[in-house]
This record gives C-alpha cells, structure tokens and sequence, in this order.
C-alpha cells in the first residue's frame, strides 16, 4: 500500500515545489485532477519531472472541455461526449504509467425516464453504463491503465453507492480495463461495515482515496485505518491511496503540517496493519 497526494493538497507555490514538499513528507505518488484538460495534465507531469509518480486521474472532462459525467445520460450525444473525453484522458493516464481515472458516472437524481415495466430506471442506468464500459475499457486496456468507476454517497450520487454495485458494472460488462476505486469517506456512509466490504471486494479495487469521516485528512475523525488496511493487505491490495479531502488548519503552514501529521500517521496505520 502506498500513499499518493492530490497535487491540489501540497503545499508549494510551484508544481515541482509540491512534488519535492511530496517527497520530502513521506508521500509515494501524486493524483492530479483533470480540470483545465490535458494538456494542463501534460505540463503538471512535465513538472514534475519523475520527483514521484503521477498514480491517477481524478474527475472527467467532455470532448467540449465541460463536465463529462453523462455516462448514463437519455442524450446519445452527450454520452458520446463524455465517453470520447475519457478517452483523451485514459490515453494521458497511459502515457504516464497512471493506474487509472477516476469517474463517477452521475452526479445528482436520475435522467433517464421510469420505463416500466419494460424496463426500470435502474436497469436501464446500468444497460447505460455497460454500453459505455464496453466502449471505453478497451481503449484503456489497451493503453495500459483503467477506467475506474467511483461509488459516491446517497447525498451526491444516486447511482452506483456502494461497493457492491461497482462491481455489478464490471461483471456485467466483462472487458478488460475496467477498475473500482474504493473511497473510505464515501464507504463510511454507505457501507455497514468498511473493513468486511473491503475483505469482500477488496480483490477488484485498484485504488484508493483517503479521508476520514470528517471529510478532513486521515486521524482527524473515527475511522479505523489500522483495520482496514489490514483488511487490505489480506486480500492482497499493494496500490495507490490517495488523499481527496480537506486539510485542517487556518494558515497554509497549519494545513502544511497537518498534512505531514497525517501522512506519518497513515504510515504508521499501515506498518501496524502489516504485522
């Protein structure tokens, strides 16, 4: 298991001086956010220049430059838009060795109509989200690097919330380059148990993202890091989890340090997960 930073969340005034800051405070790899498109990508990765790896891209642009989440959208259109935008960014994340992106499908209440009983609204979102695994997860396949698909909570995403149903999709649409990211904040709230869900299904997670129930950086709310890691290490996972939170702190240096607090916490979670 190893810890990756949303450049957002260093500390620096340059990207190569969040790198270094990474580096420096115990961090193994950088997640960078899709907003400002690929070439923006392109000139962070160019920053910063191998100091650690870029692990992920979070988030998915249209081939218009907009939000890209319409994967299950009733618009043909506006489906093709998000799917060809991914594209762009799964060829990015395979050019940079990236393990993947990271794509909730929806945002919000369903789009799709209620055809039933020809067809429910939940079964139809899920023929949807099929069709377009098919169509991007051999693109990814073969770029090397994975779309992964993101449950989010009842309060942000009506679709796919929970673990379960993640997996459901990458059964269902049985191809290659197709992932899951498990994210502990979202679980906190949707799954009954962190640690089991993560025994159950922790052998199609390909990454993380960290954060505690608080939503602020890990050891700052009551999650038990020390048992879902080592939940994580029973079933084998060795990748990337990356910080998408909020830091603490009023001043930048306070935010700076909490930051470091944290990622010297986690290590310490994850060395105790491991005996």
């Amino acid at each position: 298991m190893k810890i990756a930073v949303q450049l957002g969340l260093l500390p620096g005034k340059t990207v190569s001086d969040q790198a270094k800051w990474g580096q420096d405070n115990g961090a193994e790899g950088i997640e960078l956010g899709v907003w400002g498109g690929v070439d923006k990508m392109k000139q962070e990765a160019e920053e910063i220049n191998g100091v650690l790896p870029v692990t992920s891209v979070c988030g998915n642009m249209n081939s218009d430059g907009d939000r890209g989440f319409d994967f299950v959208h009733p618009d043909p259109e506006l489906r093709r838009k998000s799917i060809e935008g991914s594209k762009a960014v799964l060829k990015f994340c395979g050019e940079v060795a990236a393990v993947g992106q990271i794509v909730p499908p929806i945002f919000g209440p369903p789009m799709v109509p209620d055809l039933s009983p020809v067809i429910s609204i939940p079964e139809l979102e899920d023929e949807l989200m099929v069709a377009a695994c098919k169509a991007v997860g051999p693109f990814a396949a073969a770029h090397n690097t994975l779309f992964m698909l993101e449950p989010l909570n009842r309060y942000e995403q009506h679709y796919l919330r929970k673990q379960s149903d993640g997996v459901r999709i990458i059964k269902k649409a049985k191809v290659k380059g197709i992932g899951l990211i498990s994210d502990f904040f979202h679980m906190h709230i949707e799954e009954t148990s962190i640690t089991g869900t993560l025994r159950e299904i922790g052998k199609y997670t390909n990454h993380m993202h960290l954060a505690d129930n608080t939503r602020m950086e890990p050891g700052t709310g009551d999650i038990d890091f020390v048992a879902a890691f080592k939940a994580l290490h029973e079933v084998g996972f060795k990748g990337y989890m990356a910080y998408e939170c909020g830091i603490t702190g009023n001043t930048a240096k306070q935010k700076a340090e909490n930051l470091a607090k944290s990622i010297s916490y986690l290590r310490d979670c994850i060395k105790k997960a491991q005996k």
